[in-house]
């Protein structure tokens, strides 16, 4: 179903400033194992620049950008059906909460009360748990504006959802702009003291899309510091100063050059898998990182307001995951850059915290950019 079209010329449109929306499309998607109605919508500016996104864990399953020449080519790993993404998979392009990232053990304690999580990621808990945000259907609203159009989604998580106080009223929007940016918007409430970090977790590979590793792709992160974890990932509660380490991304350096280097760090890792401690005021929209493929000469930013960004280099997958077009998702093949609080903050009171108050509004917005050097 076209739910809107615009049949102003792009050119004309492009020169007077001005969005002409060439189509936004509603269609569906299949159903879950319950029986649940998905739908996928399509988003694209008047640059050509295509989202494509689905209420089922708010994924986006794809997303268009051009390359140096001018031709369009997906930079997203995922799946060409809905059914890949029902089963289980990496959170390919996903929504993560309540808690994006790990919690030591699965425990924490807020206000004198120990709350126990789902373990699993071995011993912690990842990402939101065994039925996280990114397996739960959206309520979905469509938004349409002068210069850019969007999607709103809406999730209730109920109080003791997946072992976490509090009820939980969440809506993201994911709006594509004329200036080739994904930006998603997040704000969130509650109506009892709990501890929230939602994050997107989109795998990336400028390239192709996933058909190749990205050990080329340069890589920028705008920090002096990391955060160093043990061997099951967990932080050890240290900002260590990225200067003289591997971990030195403040120029830009092909993510390959020093990834299998013996560093204790990059063992833990199986290459990058940290949060990097974001140069600037948290809160305030800022450069995070910048990703350069030289061979097509795309170029991403990303801008947020979070104090942390997850950068993770793919190194989980392992061969067994075919995607778009029969691509087969090895090692490496794709990048993430998930901006976000830090892992663990609920047990490390040293860090910013991520308890949410009856009250309060959460708020934080990540931005990709796109365009080509």
């Amino acid at each position: 179903m076209i739910w809107s079209h615009c049949r102003r010329n792009a050119a004309t449109a492009r020169r007077a400033g001005r969005s002409c929306i060439l189509e936004r499309v509603k269609q569906r998607y299949g159903r879950t194992s319950d029986g649940a109605a998905v739908d996928l919508y399509t988003l694209t500016n008047v640059a050509g620049m295509r989202a494509q996104i689905t209420n089922f864990g708010g994924i986006v399953t794809s997303l268009l950008v051009p390359d140096r020449d001018g031709r369009m080519g997906d930079v997203v790993l995922g799946f060409d059906r809905l059914d890949g993404y029902l089963g289980k998979q990496p959170y390919f392009g996903a929504i993560c909460g309540r808690y994006a990232n790990r919690i030591a053990d699965g425990r924490f304690t807020l206000n004198g009360i120990a709350y126990t999580l789902a373990s699993n990621d071995a011993e912690n808990h990842l990402h939101g748990g065994l039925r996280g945000f990114d397996k739960v259907v959206w309520d979905a609203e469509e938004l349409a504006g002068e210069r850019d159009t969007a999607l709103r989604l809406a999730y209730s998580s109920p109080a003791g959802d997946e072992g976490y106080p509090g009820k939980l009223d969440v809506i993201v929007t994911y709006m594509l702009t004329v200036r080739n940016e994904l930006k998603i918007a997040y704000v969130a409430t509650t109506d009892a003291d709990t501890v929230l970090n939602l994050s997107h977790h989109g795998y990336f590979n400028l390239a192709d899309g996933g058909a190749s590793d990205i050990l080329r792709h340069q890589v920028t992160i705008d920090a002096a510091r990391f955060l160093p974890v043990a061997a099951d990932l967990i932080p050890t509660g240290e900002l260590r100063r990225v200067e003289g380490t591997p971990m030195d991304f403040t120029r830009p350096m092909p993510i390959g050059l020093r990834i299998d280097q013996s560093d204790e760090q990059l063992v833990n890792g199986r290459g990058y898998d940290h949060t990097w401690v974001i140069n600037g005021k948290p809160g305030q929209l800022r450069l995070a990182a910048r990703v350069h493929e030289p061979t097509s000469g795309r170029v991403m930013e990303v801008l947020t307001t979070e104090p942390g960004v997850q950068f993770y280099t793919g190194n989980f997958l392992d061969g067994t995951i075919v995607g778009k077009g029969g691509a087969v998702y090895r090692r490496r093949h794709g990048l993430c850059l998930e901006c976000q609080h830090f892992p663990d903050s609920p047990n490390k009171p040293q860090f910013p915290t991520t308890v949410l108050k009856p009250g309060q509004t959460y708020t934080q917005t990540t931005v990709y950019r796109f365009s080509v050097a």
